[in-house]
C-alpha cells in the first residue's frame, strides 16, 4: 500500500509539474509575442522643404504624423535646386517646395521620374516696390525685376498681365509663357530676368529696379509681409500649388498617404491660415 501511495503521489508531482512547465512555457510566448507588438518600430520620412513656409507647416505636421507611426524628418534648403537631386539620388524620400509648373520643368530637362502625390497650399506671388506705392505710380520705361528661373516666368508674366501692364499672345500657353510672348507693353516696360529667385528680396531691399516679382516663399522667409508690403499680389485662385513630389511609384506608399492627409486636414489648413493670414493659402 505504501508503495502503491508513493507512485500515485510521484505521478500526481509529474503532472504539475508538467503543466507549471507548460504554463510558463505559454507566459514566455506570450511575453515573447508582447515585446514584438511593443518594439514595433515607426517609419522614418525624410521631406526636404524650403525653411519657409514648408518647413514650418511640416514641424506644424510632425507631432501628428508620430501619433500614426511616422516620424518625419525635415531637410531644409534655400535654393531649387538640390532638393530634386537628392530626391533622385534617395536621399529624400520626398520634397515639398516646388509647384506644378516647375516640377514638370525639371522632369523635362532633367529626366527625373518623379510625380504629383498631392498639393497642399498656394503662395501668391508679390510685386514689390521700394519708390512707387501702386502699380499706377510705374513710370513710362520702368525696370521690372523678375527671376532667372523660366518655369517662373509664365506665372509672373500672368500677373503682369492680370494687373493690365502688359498683354501676352493669344493662344500661348500662359504657364510657359516667356519675354518674348509679350504682345503689348504700354509703358515700355524694361524687363530684367537676370536674378536667382532667393536674390530677389536683396535686390528689393537694395533697392534695384522700380519693381521687383517675389516668391512668397522668399519674402516670409527675409522678414517681408506679402499682404503688407507687395503693391499688389496674386490672385488667391493662381494654379501655381505648392506639392509633395516623390519618385513615381512611391505615391502609393501608405506614410506618404499619411503625409498628405495631415497636411490637407482641418488643424494643419486653419494653422496655415492663421500664421500667416492669407499670405499661404491651403488648396482645400
Amino acid at each position: 500500500m505504501k508503495k502503491l501511495l508513493a507512485g500515485l503521489f510521484l505521478s500526481i508531482l509529474v503532472l504539475a509539474l508538467a503543466a507549471c512547465g507548460t504554463d510558463k512555457k505559454e507566459d514566455a510566448n506570450s511575453a515573447s509575442d508582447g515585446e514584438k507588438t511593443d518594439s514595433k518600430e515607426n517609419v522614418t520620412l525624410k521631406v526636404g522643404a524650403s525653411n519657409t513656409p514648408h518647413a514650418v507647416i511640416l514641424e506644424k505636421a510632425k507631432p501628428i504624423l508620430a501619433e500614426q507611426g511616422i516620424d518625419l524628418e525635415v531637410e531644409t534648403y534655400t535654393d531649387y535646386v538640390l532638393p530634386n537631386q537628392d530626391l533622385e539620388s534617395k536621399d529624400l524620400d520626398a520634397n515639398y517646395f516646388q509647384h506644378i509648373p516647375y516640377l514638370e520643368l525639371q522632369i523635362k530637362d532633367n529626366g527625373y521620374d518623379f510625380v504629383n502625390a498631392g498639393g497642399v497650399h498656394i503662395e501668391p506671388i508679390g510685386i514689390y516696390s521700394k519708390k512707387y506705392k501702386s502699380l499706377e505710380e510705374l513710370p513710362e520705361g520702368a525696370t521690372i525685376l523678375l527671376s532667372n528661373s523660366v518655369s517662373d516666368h509664365g506665372r509672373m508674366l500672368s500677373l503682369l498681365e492680370a494687373k493690365g501692364l502688359i498683354t501676352l499672345k493669344e493662344g500661348i500657353d500662359k504657364t510657359a509663357a516667356e519675354l518674348k510672348d509679350i504682345e503689348e507693353n504700354p509703358k515700355n516696360f524694361e524687363f530684367d530676368a537676370n536674378t536667382a529667385p532667393e536674390m530677389l528680396v536683396q535686390m528689393y531691399e537694395n533697392d534695384e529696379g522700380d519693381a521687383v516679382l517675389i516668391n512668397s516663399n522668399f519674402a516670409i522667409d527675409n522678414g517681408l509681409n506679402p499682404i503688407e508690403d507687395a503693391i499688389s499680389l496674386e490672385d488667391k485662385e493662381s494654379p501655381y500649388v505648392n506639392i509633395i513630389a516623390v519618385r513615381a511609384g512611391d505615391e502609393t506608399k501608405e506614410e506618404i498617404k499619411k503625409l498628405l492627409e495631415v497636411l490637407t486636414s482641418k488643424e494643419i489648413q486653419d494653422f496655415i491660415l492663421e500664421e500667416w493670414k492669407g499670405a499661404v493659402v491651403p488648396v482645400k
